[in-house]
């Protein structure tokens, strides 16, 4: 027997079917409200449990990686079995035809931001690279910055800039997603509120705008997945005030004012990484506007009267 034929893999592959999900009349569509309270706290719950498995893997690079797949392949199902059962609909932004192309494609944006915002700190004379790293640290950031990518994306992308964009439009989802995006990471250990609220601007709405732009999780997790491995994994930097993780393939070492180097934050509270991914998301958002893909509240009113209609009728 295939593996692919095995029922396990069936039925995980049948979660993100494209083929409409037909409605059951015994059951009532959430209203868009309940449904953001319900899955934000579920997908909390599912990044504590992503948090435990990664404590025990450690920084084993083979338990990371392993590690990070099963945070992967549990959040994903997760988030495809919630929202079928709650919204009763295919699940389009994790469509499996993009997958590959869309991450390899946000991998490459993600790694290349990092890239030019550490090229700049450089110019300054503020990095420099020191001892200790290793390519078993690069490997276990790999597993470990693959997890966090998806479960902060299913999160903030996938449940809360969805859902209230669904409920105030696009430009009140992109703000509101981005303040608590930057939020969450005022709990990591080097976390400042300048750092915080930078990171909001740089990836909360960087990601969301990528996210507008495609209408794909895809695409997001890609980027925020290259972005951290690069900097945690690549050039040893702290990931958003989180000096905890593995030292990657080298150790970064920075001197020099904070506003460059971010201070303990990390190069994510530098003024480089702010501007360098506010270009990336103005970006992102032009070919939104482009696809017609910025909505306001209207757009998604006349949805809802469309699909009652057309279940009536």
């Amino acid at each position: 027997m295939s593996r692919t034929s095995l029922p396990g893999t069936q039925r995980l592959k049948g979660l993100f079917s494209q083929t409409p999900t037909p409605l059951v009349p015994t059951r009532r569509v959430l209203s868009r409200g309940v449904r953001l309270a319900l899955m934000a706290v579920l997908f909390l719950v599912v990044i504590a449990l992503a948090a435990g498995v990664r404590s025990i893997a450690g920084h084993q690079p083979v338990l990371a990686v392993l590690a990070g797949a099963v945070v992967v392949v549990g959040s994903l199902a997760a988030y495809a079995a919630v929202v079928r059962a709650l919204e009763q609909r295919a699940v389009s932004e994790l469509d499996l035809a993009r997958a590959v192309p869309e991450l390899r494609t946000g991998g490459a944006v993600g790694v290349g931001l990092f890239t030019v915002t550490l090229t700049l700190i450089a110019i300054f004379g503020t990095y420099g690279s020191g001892s200790g790293g290793s390519i078993g640290g690069m490997l276990a950031v790999l597993g470990i910055m693959a997890g966090v990518a998806v479960t902060e994306e299913l999160l903030f992308r996938g449940v809360v800039f969805r859902l209230v964009e669904e409920l105030t439009g696009t430009r009140v989802a992109l703000a509101l997603s981005a303040v608590l995006f930057g939020a969450l990471h005022l709990v990591n250990d080097g976390a400042t509120v300048w750092g915080a609220l930078a990171i909001g601007i740089e990836g909360g709405l960087l990601t969301a705008a990528a996210y507008a732009a495609t209408r794909s999780l895809w695409m997001p997790i890609g980027i925020h997945w290259g972005w951290n491995f690069a900097s945690g994994g690549i050039f040893g930097t702290a990931v958003s005030g989180d000096d905890t993780t593995p030292v990657g393939l080298v150790r970064g070492v920075f001197s020099g004012p904070s506003a460059i180097t971010g201070g303990d934050f990390g190069p994510e509270a530098g003024i480089f990484s702010v501007l360098v991914c506010s270009v990336a998301t103005f970006l992102f958002l032009r070919t939104a506007r482009r696809r017609g893909r910025l909505y306001d509240r209207g757009h998604f009113r006349a949805a809802r009267v469309a699909g009652a209609e057309s279940t009536t009728s």
